[in-house]
């Protein structure tokens, strides 16, 4: 049996914040704004596995509201997710990710990201696919006023 799941997150840029996609720490003088670090790719990530699994999204596991979550490492986040569907029998086959943002251009970073997802989830590299897609100088992500991310991931139970 497998199940699919999507996830999405947006975030604003802002001055004074570190850039943080997929773990990696990306150069750019602005960083995205949120309550944790603000990863997109984590948060999207953390939300398609628990919605796969039928477990809700990344808000009812850690609201912004929960002072405990103020700057945390978005990987605890996925940590917890992979073991709450472990626990339910699930493992991930692969893992698909589109992050939208005009700057700063991704294209020399998409191979760290690929490898460190891999890493955090257990998956050979030909199982993780990062893909980066400008705003086309439209919308909140084309005025480089935001960045989101959209993931799609398949889990198999054996």
């Amino acid at each position: 049996m497998n199940r699919v799941g999507i996830g999405h997150d947006t975030h604003r840029l802002e001055a004074g914040r570190k850039l943080i996609l997929g773990g990696i720490l990306v150069e750019y003088p602005r960083g995205l704004a949120g309550h944790s670090d603000a990863d997109i790719v984590l948060h999207a990530l953390t939300d398609a596995i628990l919605g796969a699994a039928g477990l809700g999204d990344i808000g009812d596991a850690f609201p912004d509201t929960d002072a405990a979550n103020k700057d945390v490492d978005s990987s605890i986040f996925l940590q917890h997710s992979l073991a709450q569907i472990a626990t339910l029998g699930w493992h991930l086959i692969n893992v698909d990710v589109i992050i939208f943002a005009q700057e700063p251009k991704l294209g020399m970073v998409k191979s760290r990201i690929r490898d460190n997802l891999a890493r955090l989830l257990s998956l050979d590299g030909s199982c993780v696919n990062v893909k980066a897609k400008t705003g086309e100088k439209v919308g909140f992500i084309g005025r480089v006023e935001a960045m989101s991310c959209q993931v799609v991931v398949l889990l198999g139970r054996s």
